[in-house]
């Protein structure tokens, strides 16, 4: 399980930077999503965690506040990057 959330977790990073480097708009577009979806699959890694009480619901609390930033400022991302231009 520690795996999985270090791999979620830092794919998130590595598919932010791959997105800076992308081939054009939709390339651009398709490494945030990606980014997105391994945000959400950390969040559900920390919630294995805290049920499984190998992490405490404090630091959870902290990394679900980390997690909800970065998956917010991704959707905000995305959709100012899908927006016609004018």
């Amino acid at each position: 399980m520690v795996n999985q959330l270090e791999r979620s977790a830092t794919s998130i990073g590595a598919n932010i930077r791959e997105a800076n480097y992308a081939h054009g708009k939709a390339d651009f577009i398709a490494k945030l999503q990606i980014a997105l979806k391994e945000c959400y699959e950390t969040e559900y890694w920390i919630e294995i965690f805290v049920k499984s009480d190998i992490l405490g619901r404090e630091a959870a609390r902290e990394l679900y506040t980390l997690c909800g930033t970065i998956r917010r400022m991704l959707i905000s991302s995305i959709n100012t990057a899908k927006e016609p231009k004018a």
